[in-house]
């Protein structure tokens, strides 16, 4: 039978261990185990303090948390009960807990962030050339500046235009400047949606119609995007000729492009069941501006996918080498291969080389050359607002500017 002794303190009792100790020398006696009892509303209620040196230090430790509750019971102010206050002690643990991790959490640096982000992009961006970008920017320009600092700290605009002349003086182009700062961006708005920060983003494009200089974010560098080239009909046809003889997959993908508009990213994620022979439409699905669009083949068009297909509704037109059913994460080396041997080769202004979205470029250009109405081209094209199709006009007021040159001949 179990025999409780009781404590020189008021409603306190103990019982010790058979054979565990505490304390070393005269002071070393059996650990005890504490019970504390008390009046509560007219009942006799008893709650078990624990052995000591797990809840309580030690006798003096019981005393005081008896005490303190005798002082509330008879104060009438809560807690009353031991209960009631273990629980209202785990409230204040559990907001020291939170507090430690907020500052743990405000402290964490750029590069901690940053991985965070990377990961969660690698498992969302089909093309991985998109996050070896921007990890390859972020470890070569914005680490060795903000790298290790706290993001409140990143968010003084100084340590962003740092950044910005450092490029700017290592010989970066103003795209290239623009996309660092564009990373730094998309940190600071996944920061802030999975609660790591919460304050302005230091890196946010200023808009070109503010007119105050007070106005929020910071000015980019501007870029001129606009590419004047565009194949002829002749050199369209000596591009599918060359890369017929290297590859029949990539002169076929370089035809859709040319002849529908589609960029590659359309191309290469296109699945046979989006292909109406029938019809001669190709529904393409999730497009850069998140909406579904239709193109439309003529009968070449039509005769090369006949060629090749139709294939299972879920199969790939243009499925990756070696893989069953993935598309191709990037444009083939036979293609820049052969139009820098055609028309890249030595040419230093890049807005005047030729690459894959030259196809679509060229696609809309022949439209415009032959009169279509720029809307029809925005739709076709896809684009979201006809000032961007509108960067083509200038092929069109050629064309009139030479029906007017012709007058003087008359």
């Amino acid at each position: 039978m179990v025999e409780w002794i009781k404590s020189e303190y008021t409603g306190l009792r103990y019982r010790e261990h058979e054979s565990k100790t505490t304390g070393v020398g005269r002071g070393k006696r059996p650990l005890r185990y504490y019970m504390m009892t008390y009046k509560l509303d007219s009942k006799t209620v008893s709650e078990s303090l624990g052995w000591e040196g797990e809840y309580i230090e030690n006798e003096d430790h019981a005393r005081r948390i008896n005490q303190k509750l005798r002082d509330n019971r008879k104060d009438r102010t809560p807690p009353f009960t031991l209960a009631e206050y273990r629980q209202q002690n785990e409230k204040v643990l559990k907001a020291e807990k939170e507090q430690i991790q907020q500052e743990i959490v405000k402290n964490l640096p750029f590069t901690a962030i940053f991985e965070r982000y990377l990961e969660l992009s690698k498992e969302r961006k089909r093309n991985p050339r998109s996050w070896k970008r921007e990890d390859q920017l972020a470890r070569l320009h914005i680490f060795p500046v903000i790298g290790n600092l706290p993001l409140m700290d990143v968010a003084q605009v100084p340590h962003i235009q740092k950044i910005q002349s450092s490029m700017a003086k290592a010989g970066s182009s103003p795209r290239t400047i623009r996309y660092a700062l564009h990373v730094i961006r998309i940190v600071f708005n996944f920061a802030s949606d999975e609660g790591l920060y919460s304050g302005p983003n230091p890196a946010q494009e200023k808009k070109k119609t503010s007119i105050s200089s007070k106005a929020a974010g910071i000015e980019y560098p501007q870029q001129d995007n606009k590419k004047d080239r565009y194949l002829s009909h002749e050199e369209a046809d000596l591009l599918l000729r060359e890369l017929d003889k290297r590859s029949t997959e990539v002169h076929n993908m370089a035809y859709l492009s040319l002849y529908t508009g589609m960029r590659f990213g359309e191309v290469a994620n296109l699945k046979w069941g989006d292909v109406d022979m029938l019809q001669g439409i190709i529904m393409l699905r999730n497009t850069k501006n998140g909406k579904d669009r239709p193109a439309y083949m003529n009968p070449d068009v039509k005769k090369m996918l006949a060629t090749i297909g139709p294939g299972d509704p879920e199969k790939i037109v243009f499925p990756a080498r070696g893989t069953d059913n993935k598309p191709h994460s990037m444009i083939s080396s036979v293609y820049y291969k052969v139009v820098k041997k055609l028309f890249n080769d030595g040419i230093t202004d890049k807005k005047q080389w030729v690459n894959f979205h030259t196809l679509r470029h060229t696609f809309a250009s022949w439209l415009v050359e032959k009169d279509t109405n720029l809307y029809l081209v925005k739709d076709l094209l896809g684009h979201s607002d006809l000032k961007i199709t509108e960067r083509y006009a200038h092929i069109g007021e050629n064309q009139l500017r030479q029906a007017v040159l012709k007058l003087q001949n008359v």
